[in-house]
């Protein structure tokens, strides 16, 4: 090779290896494993890969901002479900159809729920936002060593009169619940179960929604007229709440009403509770931990009442409108979109929803919680996915943590309050 054609070759690499895209998410422990599995699109493309991971008590706040105000931090951004809404309607993400047109992806190879949860606006529409990054719900964790213990097992069979199991329904979930709370077990007292109360950012309406939904909630008579009243407040809906709050005031460790993601975490590994609630993105690392991983913790999708229902997680890669570098951020969702780097994202911790993944034969005895993974995400529900989402899920955050933790009046006025606050905001966002 003469000089000239060795200094082209090794000019061109460089230039390769300048290019340099940021991907913004938040801060947990499948962002870690995303930063493994890029270490191949750089190896691949010669695209270096940048992150900007934020805490999720801060992440709506930071990121949001940075949307809004056509910031250029971001190239691609993983942002949650009831953003794109928000992300189609303002401009903030790139519409992929035509990309994934020339490029080959189908929305058909990933799981149905997912795509509607997480790529498509309007819902149940065909334009496509974002690529299916990260599937997830709310689940529960259990102390299977506590459940399975004769001792144990035979005071609640005598206190209860049924074995002691895994709880299928939310009367089951409250009985276990309250059998724990207070009791003695290996000379320290435990609790029933940690749950989510938090009141500034979302965590209390992700842990009520865990009642409301399986109880029969709807958020509208009918889809896409914005009438809620007989949805929200139906007596279905208002015997979730109370539900939940009795679950609150009977059976959560001391202190615990201002609890998300962390805290939860925090009171289970601690052994201070019998149950979780908590997003499957956790439980690798519950699987793996010290103190309560391996036989020592169960895992079990969200109770049913009149149906069953689980709390929808998880969110999209999009690429971000306001970035300089689509090319390379298109390189990455292209990148990802394949078969064998999302197979490799399962084994790394994060929740594909590919098919080629959830339907492998081996798929449900991968992890001790893969088959109640893809049995909640058949059945995931979510919050309003409107543009207006976040003044929607602040009024939702008021009145249901005001009536759980706060004490203050009943389960029909928190809900006929809530729809007087939704009311306004969609009238004046000219929905109604």
């Amino acid at each position: 090779m003469t000089a000239a054609l060795v200094f082209a070759a090794t000019a061109g690499a460089a230039r390769a290896q300048d290019k340099e895209i940021t991907l913004c998410w938040a801060a947990w422990d499948p962002a870690n494993a995303l930063v493994e599995l890029s270490k191949d699109f750089t190896a691949e493309s010669g695209i270096n890969m940048k992150f900007e991971f934020v805490p999720w008590t801060s992440f709506a706040d930071r990121m949001l901002n940075e949307l809004n105000s056509g910031g250029k931090l971001c190239d691609l951004m993983i942002g949650d479900s009831q953003w794109i809404g928000g992300g189609a309607t303002y401009g903030h993400y790139v519409q992929l159809n035509d990309f994934f047109e020339k490029e080959g992806i189908t929305m058909d190879d990933f799981l149905p729920a997912a795509v509607d949860a997480y790529s498509a606006w309007p819902k149940g529409s065909t334009n496509y936002y974002a690529l299916p990054a990260m599937g997830d719900a709310v689940g529960w964790v259990y102390r299977r060593d506590w459940f399975e213990n004769p001792d144990i097992r035979a005071a609640f069979e005598a206190e209860v009169g049924r074995p002691l199991e895994v709880p299928r329904t939310w009367d089951e979930l409250l009985e276990v619940a309250k059998f724990f709370q207070g009791r003695e077990i290996d000379g320290e007292t435990r609790y029933g179960a940690a749950i989510y109360t938090e009141r500034g950012s979302e965590g209390i309406t992700m842990g009520v929604t865990n009642a409301l939904y399986p109880y029969g909630f709807q958020y509208e008579t009918e889809p896409g007229t914005y009438k809620m009243d007989g949805a929200v407040n139906s007596p279905d809906a208002v015997k979730g709440l109370e539900v939940y709050k009795e679950l609150y005031e009977c059976c959560t460790p001391p202190g615990h009403s201002d609890a998300y993601m962390t805290e939860d975490l925090d009171a289970y590994k601690s052994g201070q509770t019998a149950l979780q609630m908590n997003f499957f993105a956790f439980f690798p690392g519950i699987a793996k931990d010290p103190a309560v991983g391996g036989d020592t913790s169960g895992f079990f999708v969200n109770p049913s009442a009149k149906i069953p229902a689980s709390v929808l997680g998880g969110q999209g890669i999009s690429v971000v409108a306001y970035s300089d570098k689509q090319d390379e951020a298109l390189q990455y969702i292209k990148w990802f979109a394949q078969p064998e780097v999302q197979k490799k994202w399962w084994n790394l911790g994060g929740y594909a929803v590919h098919n080629a993944v959830l339907e492998d034969p081996g798929f449900v005895e991968s992890t001790p919680f893969a088959g109640q993974f893809l049995e909640a995400m058949s059945n995931v529900k979510d919050f309003w996915q409107e543009p207006i989402y976040a003044e929607l899920l602040l009024a939702m955050q008021k009145r249901v943590h005001d009536y759980v933790v706060a004490d203050q009046g009943t389960a029909q006025e928190a809900l006929d309050k809530l729809i007087e606050d939704w009311t306004v905001s969609f009238e004046d966002d000219g929905k109604l």
